[in-house]
């Protein structure tokens, strides 16, 4: 799916992985790979490749998106001795490695970023059967970033927190699947309380886990009048 939001364009690729290109020419990807999602392209454009937590750790996803000069960032979590599918750590990876913690600012060329904490919250409903949550605080992280004064969000795999209902974004790309993260409904109504100027929804029906019902999401984020763009 590819979404205008002018200057710049989204894509999105499957499960979590987003491409935006400004018209002044950067690339970014955030969390590529995984699932086979990348299997069948490998444009090596990315300038810069946002990571936020050890599930979305791609070694191979990163090297298929990510051009010789480029930037990754990574939470300062992710390691990779501590994931059974992977044996590079984001550091041996050929290509410069920042490591970033939630909820700070920073700027990396033209480009303004932030990062918010995503977790599950012990006591929420998304936890494991034993109670605990499928992302403990301060495993990972969701991005901010904007390219040519457009700011995309994409919060990561996170409960809907209350600190996130007041950031002014552009585009909002929550995910919906349930599960691991924030469910369809949970994520319109933090839609809802942000008022984006368009919402993409990613993270859903990549594996049963995730499975949800898309159409009905868009009815009650749009219903508010937020357009969202979904995947044909």
């Amino acid at each position: 799916m590819t979404v205008s939001r002018h200057p710049i364009e989204l894509d999105w690729l499957g499960y979590a992985s987003i491409r935006l290109h400004s018209e002044t020419g950067v690339t970014v990807y955030i969390d590529p790979g995984r699932y086979g999602v990348l299997d069948d392209i490998s444009p090596r454009d990315g300038d810069l490749i946002l990571v936020s937590h050890d599930d979305h750790y791609d070694p191979d996803g990163i090297e298929r998106v990510a051009h010789e000069d480029a930037i990754v960032v990574a939470h300062e979590a992710i390691d990779a001795s501590e994931i059974d599918r992977v044996e590079r750590q984001p550091e041996s990876l050929p290509f410069e490695i920042e490591r970033v913690h939630a909820d700070e600012s920073f700027v990396l060329g033209p480009l303004d970023l932030f990062t918010t904490p995503a977790y599950n919250l012990p006591d929420g409903p998304h936890t494991r059967e034993d109670g605990t949550p499928y992302h403990p605080e301060g495993t990972g992280c969701g991005f901010g970033i904007t390219l040519d004064g457009v700011t995309v969000f994409w919060p990561g795999d996170t409960d809907a927190l209350t600190a996130l209902e007041s950031l002014d974004v552009d585009v909002f790309c929550p995910p919906i699947g349930g599960g691991p993260t924030m469910d369809r409904h949970e994520a319109a109504d933090l839609a809802r309380a942000i008022e984006p100027e368009l919402v993409v929804p990613v993270h859903y029906n990549t594996f049963e886990m995730i499975e949800t019902d898309e159409r009905a999401f868009v009815y009650d984020v749009a219903s508010s009048s937020i357009p969202v763009a979904l995947d044909a």
